[in-house]
């Protein structure tokens, strides 16, 4: 039977009640009588009672279970939270020649976001290119290339300006959320660790900070052999790079059975554009076919599968406010190869 918390009012009226029938009281109570005042006061002892009782009714089973007491649940299988990460990249400092910018050198973005520079440069040919990591860990610490920023306290014979790299400063991470963590652990209980299944490889994987989809492909490269893709969907763009791959080689190669080869690497992004023609056309309208277009491909795409379109009819026809459409573009089934991933392209309102 299912937990069922009484009501404030529930309580008063069934101890007025108890209190009547036991004192054999007849007719009504009197507003400020003592069994009126002795009910709600027990009601109310009552009903604080009850409302720890639901409480932990829902902390001893995970999939409902608060942040701590999931943490708790977790931590019992080795499943732990994946902490944020600091965003690092490169920034162009430029200045008079032979001038020194001192590791621990204070930059910061427009907004505020600050970052530090990781060891000593030195300007050469005018400039000097200096590896920085935000102050603060999470995705806000990430930059777009050639974003500006600026030295907190001024370098003499260094311009304050100064401008981030090309490649951005990247690898900032969220704390990973409750739901993320409970969907990992119940994949834990539910699919027990094996000697190498499929299921260990995409959990594997997904311990390391900012892998969302992973996927297995078995015999990659003949017999012994397993290749796993991933992407990390919380960023721009979603296919994971050099360095990103290597994380989870090196994280997989540690807990790998030694007879298996594994080979990680990213997905090669296969964009799907559209060409569609709305009735009526809005743009709150545009906005939410794009918007059910993008869920479809991170909800159904996958390596070497298959986008139908009856699957895009579908997801433009449950748009807020769509009334009819015509799809011009595609025109047949979009599949891909086992190394290919669907992602989202652009769309051509006609």
């Amino acid at each position: 039977m299912a937990f069922d918390r009484p009501t404030l009012q529930t309580l008063i009226t069934r101890i007025e009640n108890d209190l009547k029938s036991r004192l054999v009281l007849l007719g009504a109570l009197l507003r400020r009588s003592v069994v009126k005042v002795l009910s709600r006061v027990w009601a109310g002892v009552t009903h604080g009672i009850y409302g720890k009782l639901e409480f932990i009714s829902k902390q001893i089973f995970a999939d409902q279970s608060e942040a701590e007491y999931l943490e708790r649940h977790a931590s019992l299988y080795s499943v732990t939270r994946i902490a944020a990460t600091f965003a690092q990249g490169d920034v162009v400092f430029t200045g008079v020649n032979t001038t020194e910018i001192p590791a621990g050198t204070v930059i910061q973005r427009a907004d505020g976001v600050q970052y530090q520079t990781d060891a000593l440069g030195t300007i050469s040919v005018g400039e000097a290119t200096i590896a920085v990591t935000a102050l603060l860990a999470g995705a806000d610490g990430n930059v777009d290339a050639a974003t500006p920023v600026s030295l907190v306290s001024p370098i003499a014979d260094i311009d304050s300006a100064a401008t981030v790299n090309t490649v951005g400063l990247t690898g900032g991470n969220d704390e990973e959320s409750d739901n993320s963590l409970r969907e990992r652990f119940l994949e834990r209980l539910r699919k027990v660790p094996a000697a190498g299944t499929a299921s260990d490889y995409i959990r594997w994987a997904r311990e390391i900070a900012g892998v969302t989809r992973v996927w297995v492909i078995e015999s990659y490269a003949g017999l012994g052999t397993v290749g796993v893709l991933f992407v990390r969907d919380n960023e721009s763009p979603i296919i994971p790079d050099a360095g990103e791959i290597t994380t989870v080689q090196d994280y997989i190669d540690d807990r790998r059975p030694v007879t298996a080869t594994v080979t990680v690497l990213a997905p090669t992004a296969v964009p799907l554009n559209f060409t569609i023609s709305l009735a009526p056309d809005t743009a709150a309208i545009r906005a939410a076919v794009e918007a059910e277009l993008e869920d479809l491909i991170l909800r159904d795409a996958e390596p070497g599968g298959t986008i139908f379109l009856s699957q895009i009819q579908e997801a433009i026809s449950i748009a807020e406010g769509e009334n009819d459409h015509t799809l011009i573009a595609p025109v047949a089934d979009e599949t891909v190869a086992a190394t290919e991933l669907t992602t989202m392209g652009t769309i051509t309102w006609a």
